[in-house]
């Protein structure tokens, strides 16, 4: 598996398969052709689809016009074999001969891809085990931690970036509570978070609680559909869920900073396994690969900051993921807005419950995290393009606006 710097992304938003990834994709075609007349990028399948509403042609003009005009083609019916979220990058010169044509994929999180034996995007394998039953065993074995994991597969300076993801992450928090009005696009979606916050200081603590994990994890979300800075926690769509459900802990239990370092550490390894053996691409699995990826990645974070065993944390992961299974992803217009903004608080709280649940057992159970992966992989592949970001099926089906 290769480094959870990989996963946890700094960037803007509103999403890392269709804006991040494009414009990682457009800075690394245009190093090689500074001097082009011309560009031509082609658009397929679900990041043609709804490219527009995710901001994709407005990363790739801005990264490739300073340099040279350039012509976007969308094809949102044609999907090549590697990924849905296919493009081709073609530079011309002053003769109008082309010079090179580039076909890569932006799989999810921010990350790229190539379909060819010799891939110019490629990184190290930090780690040697890439499921959670062999990793689990390393624990019992060691009677270490899956973050002691993490510091032993990792360079050094992995908690001096961590430090800079949670400082993003509490930034995004504190930025979407303070502000207001209405999010950007044709939906005219009101920012929500602000007022879930005031409104959750006046019940009692209890209610207090679930209402201010809504607003952070709200806030954040706001702020990626914004195109605000955020941390992909696996991705843009999903990154309200981890930050809300750390905050809120670290807010209301005083959990040092380090502890909240090494609960980021175990959240990472989470991601990086389903990352590895399945995906966290809406386009490829749907919703449950973003959404409920991030519920597990939180559910095993609360659970070790509340002192769980490994095998606990396991099985506060596998509920998180096992309970999002088959959910679609159906963004309305194409936007990560509706209902994407609001499956991200109630993931945090779907989190909460995942490790209150696990923290009853002695973590025992039947079904494996690894089998709900495999599962989560098999049912993405099952279900129709439709429901995959395409904003073809679903709640985005013949919406209409107010």
């Amino acid at each position: 598996m290769k480094s959870i710097k990989e996963l946890y992304r700094i960037g803007t938003g509103p999403s890392s398969s269709h804006t991040m990834g494009p414009r990682k994709a457009a800075e690394m075609f245009l190093e090689r052709h500074m001097d082009a007349a011309k560009f031509k990028v082609t658009l397929y399948g679900s990041l043609a689809a709804t490219g527009k509403g995710h901001m994709t042609d407005v990363a790739i003009l801005d990264t490739l016009t300073p340099i040279a005009p350039v012509e976007i083609i969308w094809q949102p019916k044609v999907f090549l074999p590697f990924h849905p979220n296919a493009m081709t990058f073609a530079a011309y010169n002053e003769a109008d001969k082309l010079i090179e044509n580039w076909t890569v994929y932006s799989v999810g999180g921010g990350a790229l891809a190539e379909n060819g034996d010799n891939p110019n995007i490629s990184s190290p394998e930090v780690y040697n085990m890439s499921s959670m039953v062999e990793i689990l065993d390393w624990c019992e074995k060691t009677g270490k931690s899956y973050w002691e994991y993490v510091k032993e597969c990792e360079n050094s300076d992995i908690w001096d970036y961590l430090n800079e993801v949670w400082i993003t992450m509490k930034d995004a928090i504190n930025r979407g509570l303070n502000e207001e009005g209405v999010l950007p696009g044709p939906l005219n979606l009101r920012r929500k978070a602000s007022a879930y916050y005031i409104r959750a200081n006046d019940y009692k603590e209890s209610l207090q609680a679930r209402g201010l994990v809504f607003s952070y994890a709200l806030a954040v979300s706001e702020e990626n559909a914004s195109g605000g800075k955020i941390v992909t926690a696996p991705t843009c769509g999903s990154c309200g869920v981890v930050p809300a459900v750390l905050y809120h802990l670290y807010k209301s239990r005083n959990f040092s900073d380090i502890r909240i370092l090494r609960a980021l550490a175990t959240a990472g390894l989470i991601g990086n396994i389903v990352k590895h053996n399945a995906s966290i691409s809406g386009a490829e699995v749907g919703c449950q690969g973003e959404v409920g990826v991030a519920c597990a990645m939180a559910s095993a974070a609360a659970n070790q900051l509340f002192g769980g065993s490994p095998a606990q944390i396991e099985y506060a992961a596998e509920m998180g993921l096992e309970h999002h299974l088959g959910m679609t992803c159906d963004p309305v217009c194409g936007l990560v807005q509706i209902p994407c903004i609001e499956r991200n608080a109630y993931a945090a709280a779907r989190a909460l419950d995942a490790n209150i649940f696990a923290s009853f057992s002695d973590g025992i159970h039947r079904v494996s995290f690894d089998k709900v992966v495999e599962v989560m992989k098999q049912t993405g592949h099952d279900l129709p393009s439709l429901y995959k970001e395409t904003s073809e099926g679903g709640l985005a089906k013949d919406y209409k606006q107010m």
